[in-house]
């Protein structure tokens, strides 16, 4: 009897592992509703918001089904927004929940959350595209300069009463392609293409206090005719 006891266990364990793994894959995978706004992932650290009264939790944004409701002075997660809604996640009355909530039912720890996480996203998004595209922008931190043009060639830093200065020098390359000709097994011409590494350029990357203050194109013209382009600073929040 032991034995088949333990044979289950083993057999059970491993399902049930899989099925929470599987829960947490398909949770990820869910899309924001459109219009609405994911934060979540965009925080170093959670925001958490209190129930102010008798707070309807809904399964959508426009607030139009509710699925339970949460206790005033119950604490909530913050993990997305909209124009009036913000969706949380935390313990209904019925159990563990995840839904939208009136913004009006919940206490923030900062009266401009709203406003300051919509510019975040803004400018993550902009900083996203810069990185997508190999390109460097006025506002960008150290980090995301070295997630876009990757490590520097060379780098110096200075650092007086008006604060911290470090200097990024790159060589920018591009990537030329090259095609040849030659023949298959069966003798029949076949054209390939090869992609050369050719330098297009260098270029400084000044940074003061670790966001970008001045980019200089020290060799060729490696910004491309669009120019030095500039993305908002980095966002602070006060909590």
């Amino acid at each position: 009897m032991k034995t088949l006891t333990y044979l289950f266990l083993v057999l059970l364990l491993p399902g049930a592992a899989a099925e929470a793994q599987l829960s947490k894959q398909r949770k990820s995978m869910i899309p924001p509703e459109p219009g609405t706004i994911n934060v979540e992932d965009m925080l170093p650290k959670p925001v958490m918001l209190k129930v102010l009264q008798e707070a309807p939790v809904y399964t959508r944004s426009a607030l139009e089904q509710a699925i339970g409701s949460m206790a005033p002075g119950t604490v909530v997660k913050l993990i997305g927004l909209s124009d009036t809604a913000y969706r949380v996640r935390g313990r209904a009355r019925h159990g563990d929940v995840s839904g939208w909530v009136r913004m009006g039912d919940l206490l923030s720890p900062d009266p401009n959350l709203v406003t300051n996480l919509r510019k975040l996203h803004e400018r993550q998004t902009q900083v996203e595209e810069m990185i997508a595209n190999k390109q460097v922008a006025l506002g960008m931190t150290g980090d995301e300069v070295q997630a876009s043009l990757g490590k520097p060639a060379r780098k110096s830093t200075k650092i007086n009463a008006g604060g911290r200065e470090e200097k990024l020098e790159y060589v920018v390359y591009e990537r030329v392609p090259q095609f040849t000709t030659g023949l298959d097994p069966l003798g029949r011409p076949v054209q390939s293409v090869v992609y050369l590494k050719v330098e297009t350029g260098n270029m400084a990357v000044t940074l003061k206090d670790n966001v970008v203050d001045s980019i200089e194109e020290t060799k060729g013209n490696p910004l491309g005719s669009g120019g030095v382009k500039i993305v908002p600073g980095p966002i602070f929040f006060n909590w």
